[in-house]
């Protein structure tokens, strides 16, 4: 485990790096769209002035706030301007439908919600009031739901707010009574060990798990990508401008966003990831490389275009394997581990070791056991969860991952839990049963992961029909993307009788054999 990252040169808070990055890069762009930009001082502008209208709401250090934002500045400057105050921010899948958008709500104690009077297309007050019972009928803000009950503010930007809400207003001029030495007194009160996010995805009970980061992590376990940037920029004497296809309420955005705080380089951005508007932006913005799961690397080269772009400026785009991970792995087809939630997509900052799943021994190189990792650069917590139920006794955190080690490096082979990764995203085959076993016409769901060649894995589900009905696959499909964001909709579905089903004696249905049987 390295540790010489644990000294960043300056107090590892969002607002104090932000502030270093305005003062070192501030004309610079930071985050650039089709038909926007905002430059590092123009997003420390804008967050401080947001900051100020949260503080004069009572909102402070510790305050459950939630994003349901697609990228862009709105995105940018909320989170800034809440982790500048010391508020623990909350981003939101922007896939989530609204019984998964109330879900996290609940599970995250959300105390304000910012988002957009429309996003992606639609229209967000219809899609609200069915996320949130009750709040068309409330004389808030303040709210005081029972179904949400620590709910107490949506602000939404764009449009005209309907009554249930408060503006939430960009404007840099600013207007409340909360000045500048108010504003620098409270983030001074902002350190490393505060809570900084909660990243929710799928866990392996039917509720999301919210992994937990503080400020110091945040920025720790972002310092590799940044002196990897400060170097690129010191060969070529120009800093890197990456086109970002990782969402912005996942790791994969924060961590591009944490290190661009750092080493002031630029992110290109769509709303929506589609290949012929990226590899326009790429091409008009010059941009240097891409950052984005291996499937888009793939969409990027297969579309028509492609050859006929000016890309000189991103050799890696244009050249190289689309997984790196791939690249000089020990056993073909076998590729290196990823990193996860928990330790910000990183390696750094953590000791790693593979263990026997029954004996707790260590194992040598090249032998399979269970990934375990524990250090600084591991997140502080599962949110709602005691620490004895995430960390064992001595601190190490168990993730269910397969993996070899090779000269040092996890590679990965499956996992021990049913968890299935799909497209970059973990999907939790409970939460995906329970929403298909609503439907009237299915009587049982059994959900499973199969490799795919795109995917990483698929996501698979065996259907038992109800008495007397039957099943349209496609017409759960049609069902399932209302209820479930798309990538934990099944690609595939078996409709099997009740007697086909393998059963545990435990009366649980032995899921390895469905697998099995899938694969056949």
């Amino acid at each position: 485990m390295a540790t010489e990252g644990l000294d960043l040169g300056f107090r590892p808070t969002i607002g104090e790096a932000l502030r270093r990055a305005a003062e070192r890069f501030g004309e610079r762009d930071f985050l650039v769209m089709p038909d926007r930009r905002i430059s590092f001082g123009e997003a420390e502008a804008a967050s401080a002035n947001l900051a100020r209208r949260l503080l004069a709401a009572g909102i402070g250090k510790g305050t459950r706030v939630g994003l349901f934002f697609t990228y862009g500045p709105e995105w940018l400057v909320s989170w800034l301007a809440v982790s500048r105050i010391g508020a623990l921010c909350m981003p939101f899948s922007t896939t989530y439908r609204p019984a998964e958008l109330g879900k996290v709500l609940r599970l995250g104690d959300v105390d304000t919600l910012l988002l957009p009077h429309r996003l992606l297309g639609r229209d967000l007050e219809p899609f609200l009031v069915d996320t949130v019972p009750g709040l068309a009928s409330s004389d808030g803000p303040p709210h005081f739901l029972a179904e949400l009950p620590y709910l107490r503010s949506v602000w939404m930007s764009g449009g005209h707010p309907p009554g249930w809400a408060r503006p939430l207003d960009f404007d840099p001029t600013p207007l409340d009574p909360v000045d500048d030495a108010l504003l620098r007194a409270v983030e001074d009160e902002v350190v490393p060990a505060d809570w900084a996010v909660v990243v929710y995805t799928s866990g392996s009970s039917a509720e999301p798990k919210g992994v937990v980061h503080t400020h110091g992590t945040v920025l720790r376990d972002t310092a590799g990508l940044a002196q990897m940037m400060e170097a690129q920029a010191a060969q070529t004497g120009h800093p890197p401008r990456l086109f970002c296809a990782f969402p912005f309420f996942w790791v994969g955005g924060i961590l591009c966003l944490g290190a661009a705080l750092q080493a002031g380089h630029t992110l290109l951005c769509l709303e929506r990831f589609e290949p012929g508007p990226a590899l326009e932006l790429i091409e008009r913005e010059r941009g240097t490389a891409t950052l984005g799961w291996p499937t888009l690397i793939s969409a990027l080269r297969d579309h028509p275009s492609f050859a006929e772009r000016d890309l000189g400026s991103a050799p890696s785009l244009t050249s190289g394997p689309a997984d790196m991970a791939l690249l000089e792995t020990p056993v073909p087809g076998i590729p290196g581990h990823r990193g996860m939630s928990e330790t910000m997509g990183q390696h750094q900052l953590v000791e790693e070791r593979v263990r026997d799943v029954d004996t707790g021994e260590d194992l040598p190189e090249m032998a399979e056991g269970e990934l375990v990792i524990r250090g600084p650069g591991l997140m502080a917590a599962y949110y709602k969860q005691e620490r004895e139920e995430v960390f064992g006794a001595d601190g190490w955190f168990h993730t269910g991952d397969r993996v070899f080690q090779h000269e040092g490096r996890a590679y990965f082979v499956g996992r021990y839990t049913e968890i299935i990764k799909s497209r970059g995203a973990n999907v939790s085959p409970r939460e995906v049963e329970l929403a298909l076993e609503t439907f009237p016409e299915i009587l049982h769901a059994f959900v499973v992961g199969l490799p795919h060649t795109e995917h990483g894995e698929e996501v698979v589900a065996v259907l038992v029909a109800a008495d007397g009905a039957e099943i349209d696959p496609e017409a759960v499909r049609r069902q399932a993307r209302e209820d479930l964001s798309s990538f934990k909709v099944p690609t595939r579905i078996e409709v099997w009788p009740v007697e086909e089903i393998p059963w545990l004696p435990s009366h649980k249905p032995d899921k390895l054999k469905i697998r099995a049987a899938l694969e056949q």
